[in-house]
């Protein structure tokens, strides 16, 4: 029986990164629907191509008595649609302690595997948990003889799994990322806080009092919660070569912090995040997506550090070997988001290159 590794060809020695054997399809925005929901799965088609992932989600957000439903739901979705080359489609199964979650694995993968890109699994507490999937689906590939393998992508909603996080990015070829699971990772660690992603009032710093003086005016900052742990997250994401993601932003009518919020994961190192609203997809294809500045600038540095040794001054700023490595990052980004996206790609080859200083 062929295990996940029979689907990936193994890097040469000395390659700089394994990123490289994770498909490089753009994935700014997981776009969730219910497909028990009847007026949310009409919506599926003209979705299509407006969004880089589309996931049928069976797990929380579904109630226990429509769990049938929604598994039925996506086969139906799944088999009816051409999801075209720009638009994946992506599930997130039921927890694997639940009584649904073997069935989700079986009836999918048998039914629909051909059209179904990735799997993400809720409530991952270790590289076990992964190892169980991994091997599950190898069995079901084989049985429904599928010819490309299923990824699998985690979500950090406990402690134990952010203790582990390390080992569940590598325990298997076929992890494509992480994302974030706010609300469940609040719980698991007792955190004060009742919000779905994002920040809190209370969590602030207050500069230093003038003079002495504690009774009077001191200006607040209000802090990010998630810092250290999509930081975390990202390294190890970076460390094995799959690919981190922000996760839900509850507040549907925030827009401005649900942008803020998007954005300090990108620059964090994030390359996408979920939609739970037709809202936040336009802002997460934005957010993910880098300015036409910052690609013409990229391009600018790229093309005058030559062989990438040494250094340049553009613009009055230093440019060198961590420079270009900067770069490249975003200017591989842009190539890529071009490919898929004309608007992009005209944004991006029409935008000025910056004047020298």
């Amino acid at each position: 029986m062929r295990s996940a590794k029979d689907f990936f060809r193994p890097l040469a020695v000395g390659a700089p990164t394994p990123l490289t054997q994770v498909p490089a399809r753009p994935s700014r925005v997981i776009h969730f629907f219910d497909p028990s929901n009847p007026k949310m799965a009409a919506k599926v088609p003209g979705l299509v191509g407006t969004v880089d992932v589309l996931l049928g989600n069976l797990e929380d957000a579904v109630k226990a008595d429509s769990k049938e439903a929604a598994r039925a739901g996506l086969v139906e979705i799944a088999k009816a649609t051409d999801f075209g080359e720009n638009t994946q489609l992506w599930t997130r199964i039921n927890a694997l302690d639940s009584p649904w979650a073997l069935d989700d694995l079986t009836t999918l993968v048998t039914e629909i595997g051909d059209k179904l890109d990735v799997v993400m699994v809720p409530k991952v507490q270790g590289a076990e948990d992964i190892h169980y999937v991994d091997r599950l689906l190898a069995q079901l590939e084989a049985r429904a003889g599928l010819t490309r393998p299923i990824l699998v992508h985690a979500i950090l909603e406990t402690a134990r799994g952010m203790v582990n996080v390390e080992e569940i990015c590598g325990a298997s070829p076929r992890m494509q990322g992480l994302s974030l699971g706010p609300a469940d990772l609040a719980a698991d660690r007792r955190m004060k806080t009742t919000r779905v992603g994002g920040g809190h009032p209370g969590y602030l710093v207050r500069t230093d009092p003038v003079d002495g003086d504690i009774t009077g005016a001191r200006a607040t900052a209000q802090q990010d919660l998630w810092h250290y742990t999509i930081a975390r997250m990202v390294d190890a994401c970076a460390m094995h070569g799959i690919y981190p993601y922000y996760g839900p932003f509850g507040d549907i009518q925030d827009v401005v912090a649900c942008e803020d919020q998007f954005r300090n994961a990108f620059l964090l190192g994030c390359v996408g995040t979920w939609s739970l609203h037709p809202v936040q997809i336009e802002i997460a294809k934005r957010v993910f997506s880098p300015s036409a500045d910052d690609v013409a600038h990229a391009r600018r540095v790229v093309a005058a550090m030559g062989d990438g040794t040494g250094a340049v001054m553009l613009d009055g700023k230093m440019e060198d070997d961590a420079s270009l490595k900067q770069c490249l990052v975003i200017v591989e980004l842009a190539e890529r988001l071009s490919q898929t996206d004309p608007a992009l790609a005209e944004l991006y080859s029409a935008a000025p290159a910056p004047q020298e200083g």
